[in-house]
């Protein structure tokens, strides 16, 4: 049955990419009952999220990678005494931490959104210097970092994770201008439940 569904996934994927116009943008979301869906009309439903972009290039950096895969336990465990000890430092849920660079970066200590995000947790050059983060290529100077700016976050918006996270990705001003809610952003929208969700896999890890 899993071997079925992934054939019809992968089926459905390539017909995707060879019905679109030559290096057409590719979307995708998962509906409720499990289908997949694709389309190359941009903002075409804010429940998808770029798969391939235009000319085959990857998709890379904050708000670009539409993640739903956990990351190997190999990934983790190559980051974790950092992501504890920070988490540890700034008062913030380990589980937390893992989530956010889940879906910004998927671990990938090299990644650069074309925005200028960088590293694990997908630092902005503004908010690495507003931190302190002297190279955000470095996994330690880029976690803590992140973990401080996240803490912050917390403060503001009173532990509320959901707009926590949302600034994360929007920006504190964007949360606030919309009245301490979501930003009704199609980034936001779907990065939110997003981290979310990873954010409770890794509190019940297996």
């Amino acid at each position: 049955m899993v071997r079925s569904k992934l054939s019809l996934f992968l089926a459905a994927l390539a017909f995707a990419i060879s019905a679109a116009p030559a290096f057409a943008d590719i979307y995708t979301f998962k509906d409720e009952r499990g289908v997949v869906h694709f389309t190359n009309i941009k903002g075409l439903d804010s429940r998808y999220r770029l798969l391939r972009r235009e000319g085959g290039g990857p998709v890379a950096g904050s708000g670009n990678m539409a993640r739903t895969a956990m990351p190997s336990q190999a990934d983790i465990r190559r980051y974790a005494g950092i992501v504890e000890t920070a988490a540890k430092t700034y008062g913030v849920e380990t589980a937390l931490v893992h989530a956010v660079i889940t879906a910004e970066s998927g671990y990938n200590a090299q990644a650069i959104s074309r925005t200028g995000a960088r590293g694990l947790m997908q630092l902005m050059p503004d908010t690495a210097r507003r931190y302190g983060v002297r190279d955000s290529m470095d996994p330690r100077d880029n976690i803590y970092g992140g973990v401080k700016y996240l803490r912050d976050l917390l403060v503001m918006f009173k532990g509320n994770r959901e707009l926590a996270v949302a600034a994360y990705n929007a920006g504190e001003n964007a949360v606030i201008r919309y009245g301490r809610r979501v930003p009704p952003y199609s980034e936001t929208l779907g990065y939110v439940p997003r981290v979310l969700d990873f954010y409770h896999r890794f509190q019940t890890p297996g």
